[in-house]
C-alpha cells in the first residue's frame, strides 16, 4: 500500500532539514536534498512500524485488525 505525506523541506547553510507533517517525530537533516527525502521515507517507516509495536504489546492479544482507506 502507498500512502503519501507532506515533506516540509528547507536548505540552512551546508544542511537540508526536513520534516513530515503528518507524522510528529518524522524528521531529518543530511547533506544533499536527495539524501533528505531518503531519511525522511525512512524515519517514517521506522516510527509508524514502532508505534505499531507499542501498541500491540499494550493491548495483548484482544484486538480486531482493520483495514481503513481514507
Amino acid at each position: 500500500m502507498n500512502t503519501e505525506y507532506t515533506a516540509i523541506i528547507t536548505k540552512d547553510d551546508d544542511w537540508w532539514l526536513g520534516w513530515i507533517e503528518e507524522v510528529p517525530g518524522a524528521n531529518a537533516q543530511e547533506r544533499t536534498k536527495e539524501e533528505l527525502i531518503i531519511s525522511l521515507k525512512e524515519a517514517v517507516k521506522d516510527i509508524i512500524d514502532l508505534r505499531r509495536q507499542m501498541m500491540r504489546s499494550e493491548i495483548k492479544d484482544n484486538f480486531e485488525e482493520l483495514l481503513l482507506v481514507v
